[in-house]
């Protein structure tokens, strides 16, 4: 079990930081107070002791008056020098501390700007690394300054983003160029497995056998098409423009099938304008996708809803299916690349596997999120918000 942080550990490093220096300030002036009180109590003590000397009976011993006389204007000189000296030290005291209260007061806001001026490039750098994702890791920190610990910090991170960059680019590179590779070979068999089954004098026998790997070869030419995909939707945005998310969702909703395995599913969409920057055919794949999900794993005369709105500056799209009952630990897992519920990854039938982690990795691309839910009914909802283009755009 982990123990709770300490208060003083719970504040931000800016807070701990001026309340050090308003500490180091009060203890400093605290010292140079009592110091400086000390000091001229004492030194008034000896100009005291002088004067009393120079005051005395036995300096003055050509007076008028008794000696008894002499001795007590004494003690009233002597009580009332000793009154003067005490107030002075009194108002020396209260002046000091008031004093030393305004300037801590004002020691107090300088030190604050001064640790929020000192951890300004470290805020940059969180700034930036909360900004990182697959597809934003060209940005850099860039600071400039003095070669100090902070600058060594940030050009760390940024040689550290550039090894990742020129990982993750040549993983990406990897996908792209294994998916081209494998179209071709697909594409012969297919088109051998074709030509065979226009074949007068093939047998039955061969026949079946060519539809059943016309379906195999299907199910791998949409996989390298889903692998393609994803790895260019991981990709930074090539194209940046605003675009009605209204008319990508229509666009979508004109590709989609509503009866799939004879099975009919009804569809309810509620579509209002919102502006959205980014790359329209990525949007429209991200939306299709989304769709063709929702009515593939949606039961008989089961139901699909499409809304799309406008949540402050963020274009909001949920897509409701109906469906089997689905574990509330197993949706996250279903975007994950080759994931189906229940760890399905066998029956080809029901897709390759990628069609919602295409969906993250175009949202993530658009700096958007995705989220999802189980439906307590059955069924899944998925929640798209993707920044919108503001009210200029």
């Amino acid at each position: 079990m982990r123990r709770a942080a300490p208060p003083w550990k719970r504040l931000g490093l800016r807070m701990r930081l001026t309340l050090l220096y308003g500490g180091l300030f009060f203890v400093a002036g605290s010292l140079l107070l009592w110091s400086t009180y000390l000091l001229t109590g004492r030194a008034l003590n000896e100009r005291f002791a002088v004067k009393s000397t120079m005051i005395g009976p036995a300096a003055t011993p050509g007076a008028g008056g008794s000696p008894l006389q002499h001795d007590v204007m004494f003690r009233r000189l002597e009580t009332d020098v000793r009154q003067r000296a005490d107030g002075v030290l009194d108002e020396m005291l209260r002046s000091s501390v008031v004093i030393m209260m305004l300037i801590g007061i004002v020691a107090v806001v300088l030190g604050y700007l001064v640790a929020d001026r000192a951890l300004r490039p470290l805020d940059r750098v969180t700034e930036t690394a909360r900004r990182l994702s697959e597809s934003t890791l060209h940005e850099r920190i860039a600071l400039n300054g003095p070669p100090d610990e902070v600058k060594r910090l940030a050009d760390t991170f940024d040689a550290m983003l550039d090894r990742l960059h020129r990982v993750f680019d040549g993983q990406r590179r990897f996908i792209a160029n294994a998916s081209h590779e494998l179209r071709t070979p697909l594409a012969i068999n297919r088109t051998v497995l074709e030509v065979s089954l226009e074949e007068p004098e093939a047998s039955p026998d061969l026949k079946a056998l060519a539809r059943a790997l016309l379906g195999t070869n299907a199910r791998y030419e949409r996989l390298i098409e889903g692998l393609l995909l994803l790895a260019e939707s991981e990709q930074e945005l090539a194209v940046h423009r605003t675009v009605d998310a209204e008319q990508v969702v229509r666009a979508a909703l004109e590709q989609l099938d509503l009866h799939p395995r004879r099975r009919r599913v009804t569809l309810r969409d509620d579509l209002r304008p919102a502006l959205v920057v980014g790359d329209p055919l990525l949007l429209e794949r991200c939306v299709f996708n989304l769709l063709e999900n929702a009515v593939k794993y949606n039961v008989r005369d089961g139901e699909v809803a499409v809304s799309l709105r406008v949540d402050g500056d963020a274009a909001v799209l949920t897509v409701d299916n109906t469906g089997h009952p689905i574990p509330a630990y197993e949706v996250e897992d279903l975007f994950e690349p080759f994931r189906r519920l229940q760890g399905d990854r066998v029956r080809s039938a029901r897709g390759s596997g990628l069609g919602l982690s295409i969906v993250r990795a175009i949202v993530d691309a658009h700096g958007g999120t995705v989220t999802a839910r189980a439906r307590p009914a059955g069924g899944l909802s998925v929640v798209v918000r993707l920044p919108g283009a503001g009210r200029d755009g």
